[in-house]
C-alpha cells in the first residue's frame, strides 16, 4: 500500500510513465499468453491430425487386414507397428482387434492385453477419432482409425499418439523468439513512455495538475474581474475567450468574427483590417476604444487579444467641456466687444458728441442676430448653443447666419440633448470645414410634426463625391493633425438620428450642405 500511495502522490510525469508501463506490460503479457495458448492449440491439432493420418494409413495397409486372419497376428503386426513408429517419430503405434485386445504395442509385455483407453466409439461407429487421453505411457494427443475387412466390417483399430511432453518441448522451443520479441516491445514501450512523459512536461511547463487547476482558477478570477472587456481570437478569427465585461459591451458574441452582430468598422478593427492603437468605434449607444495585440507562445504566433474600454461617459464629458469652452470663449469675446463699445461711448460723451453717442448706443443694442434668434428659436438650450457657435465662428473668421425659415417653439424638442448633439456637431463640422478662412455658415432649424429638421450649409470647399457616405463612418476625419479621438461627431449625429428613426444626408451646393431629420420623441409637447 505504501508503494501505491507513493505512486499516487508522485508527479504527473511519473504517474504517466508508470501508467504507460503498466499498460505496456499488460499488453505484452496478454499478447504473449494468447500467443502461447494459440501455439499450443495449433500444435495439439497438428499432432492429432498427424497421428490420425498415420493411424489411417496403417489401418488401410493390406498386410494389416490379412494379419487378422492369421493364427498369430502379433507376429506380423508388432514389427510393422514398430517400423511405422520409428519412421514417423510417433511415441506409440498400437493395433488392437474388435475385442480391444492388443496385437502391437511399444511395450511387448502389454501385447495380448486389453486397451487402457476405451475404443468402443471407433469400433461401433466405424469413424476415426482424435483427442487427448492418458494411457500406459502417459498423456498423449492421439488419433484412432478403424480397420475394415474386405466386406467393410470393423475388425479392429489402430491408435497412434504423441506424448504431451513432446508437444510441451516444442512449445518451449518456440518461447525464446517470443521472449526476445516481448523484450523488444517492452524497450520500445519504455522509450515511448519516456518521450510522451517528456512531451507532457514541456506542454504543461512542468506544472502539476493541482498547479494547473490553480492557475486556471486564478485566470478565470482575473479575467472576469477586469473591468475592461477582453476578447481572444485565434488565427482563423474564432472567438476563444471572452470575459463578462466584453459581453456587456458587445452584447451577443458569436463563434467567430463573421457571426458577430457588429458594424463593419468594429469587424475591421477586431480582424486587423484597421490596425493601430486606441481605435475608436461606435457600438450601439457606446463609444468604445479598442486595442488589438498579437499573442505568441514559444515564439509562435497563436492569435490576438483585443481589449475594449468604454469611453462613452468620457466622450460625453469631453463634448460638454467643449461646449462650455465655446460658451466661455463667446462670453469672453462679447465682454471684450462690450468693453470696446463702452470705451467708445465714454469717448463720445467726453467729446460732447451726445447725439453720436446716442446713435451708437441705439445701433449697438439692436443685435439683429440675437433678436432674430430669440424670435425664431424659442428653446433656450438650442438658442444658447447657436449663440455660442455664432461667437465661435466669429472668433475663427466666419459668420453664422440663421435662415428665415427657422422656427423652434418652446417645448417642441422635449429633451433637447439629441437636438443639441445634432445641431452642435453639424455646425462644428461646418466651422472646421472653413478652417479659418472667411466664409458663411447658414443654419436652418424647423420643428414640425415629423420632428426637428436641420440644415447646415457652409461656403467651404465641399466634400469629394466618393466621400459622401464615408464622412458618417466613425473614425473618418479629414484633419491632418489632431489629438485625441476624431471622426466621431458626424457618426454620433447619424447614430442619434437613426436611433429615433430619422436620417442625415450631405450634398454639395457651393459648399457642403448637411440635412437631418430628428423625429420628435414620444411625449414631447409641440405647439
Amino acid at each position: 500500500m505504501s508503494q501505491v500511495r507513493r505512486v499516487i502522490d508522485a508527479s504527473l510525469g511519473t504517474q504517466l510513465f508508470v501508467l504507460q508501463m503498466v499498460i505496456v506490460l499488460l499488453a505484452v503479457g496478454g499478447t504473449a499468453g494468447v500467443w502461447a495458448k494459440h501455439t499450443r492449440s495449433q500444435l495439439d491439432s497438428l499432432h492429432q491430425q498427424r497421428a490420425l493420418a498415420i493411424a489411417q494409413a496403417v489401418a488401410g495397409l493390406p498386410q494389416v487386414r490379412d494379419a487378422f486372419n492369421m493364427k498369430n497376428p502379433e507376429s506380423v503386426l508388432q514389427p510393422l507397428a514398430m517400423s511405422v513408429q520409428a519412421e514417423t517419430d510417433a511415441d506409440y503405434v498400437v493395433i488392437a482387434n474388435a475385442s480391444q485386445t492388443r496385437y502391437a504395442h511399444p511395450n511387448t509385455a502389454l501385447i495380448g492385453k486389453k486397451l487402457s483407453t476405451d475404443g468402443t466409439s471407433v469400433l461401433r461407429s466405424g469413424r476415426s477419432w482424435v483427442g487427448t487421453e492418458t494411457g500406459t505411457i502417459g498423456t498423449t494427443v492421439r488419433g484412432k482409425a478403424p480397420i475394415f475387412d474386405e466386406y467393410g466390417r470393423v475388425i479392429g483399430l489402430v491408435s497412434v499418439g504423441v506424448l504431451q511432453t513432446t508437444v510441451n518441448s516444442q512449445v518451449a522451443g518456440a518461447l525464446p523468439p517470443l521472449f526476445w520479441t516481448a523484450l523488444a516491445v517492452l524497450l520500445i514501450g519504455l522509450t515511448g513512455a519516456a518521450l510522451i512523459t517528456a512531451r507532457v512536461r514541456r506542454q504543461t511547463f512542468g506544472l502539476e495538475p493541482r498547479e494547473i487547476a490553480g492557475l486556471l482558477e486564478q485566470r478565470e478570477g482575473v479575467l472576469h474581474g477586469v473591468k475592461e472587456g477582453v476578447l481572444a481570437l485565434d488565427l482563423a478569427g474564432r472567438v476563444t475567450l471572452v470575459n463578462d465585461a466584453a459581453r456587456e459591451l458587445l452584447g451577443d458574441v458569436g463563434a467567430d468574427l463573421t457571426q458577430m452582430p457588429v458594424s463593419d468598422r468594429m469587424r475591421d478593427v477586431l480582424g486587423g483590417a484597421d490596425p493601430g492603437e486606441d481605435r475608436v468605434v461606435l457600438h450601439r449607444d457606446r463609444v468604445l476604444v479598442l486595442n488589438r495585440t498579437p499573442v505568441s507562445v514559444r515564439g509562435q504566433h497563436r492569435g490576438w487579444v483585443v481589449t475594449l474600454r468604454d469611453r462613452t461617459e468620457l466622450v460625453r464629458l469631453a463634448r460638454e467641456l467643449d461646449d462650455t469652452s465655446s460658451a466661455t470663449e463667446a462670453l469672453r469675446a462679447q465682454a471684450h466687444e462690450f468693453a470696446n463699445r463702452m470705451h467708445t461711448v465714454v469717448g463720445l460723451l467726453e467729446l460732447g458728441e451726445h447725439e453720436a453717442a446716442i446713435s451708437f448706443i441705439t445701433r449697438t443694442t439692436r443685435s439683429a442676430y440675437a433678436t432674430g434668434l430669440r424670435e425664431r428659436v424659442q428653446d433656450p438650450t438650442l438658442a444658447a448653443l447657436l449663440l455660442a457657435k455664432s461667437a465661435e465662428a466669429a472668433e475663427r473668421g466666419a459668420r453664422l447666419v440663421l435662415s428665415d425659415d427657422s422656427d423652434v417653439p418652446r417645448g417642441a424638442l422635449g429633451d433637447p440633448q439629441d437636438a443639441v448633439l445634432v445641431v452642435g456637431n453639424l455646425v462644428a463640422n461646418a466651422i472646421d470645414a472653413l478652417d479659418g478662412v472667411e466664409g458663411t455658415i447658414e443654419v436652418s432649424v424647423r420643428a414640425g410634426a415629423e420632428g426637428l429638421h436641420v440644415r447646415v450649409g457652409d461656403s467651404g470647399p465641399g466634400i469629394a463625391p466618393e466621400l459622401v457616405e464615408e464622412v458618417f463612418r466613425e473614425g473618418f476625419t479629414t484633419k491632418a493633425a489632431h489629438s485625441g479621438p476624431r471622426g466621431l461627431g458626424l457618426a454620433l449625429t447619424r447614430q442619434a438620428c437613426l436611433r429615433r428613426g430619422g436620417w442625415v444626408r450631405v450634398r454639395n451646393a457651393d459648399g457642403a450642405v448637411f440635412t437631418a431629420l430628428l423625429p420628435t420623441p414620444v411625449g414631447a409637447v409641440t405647439t
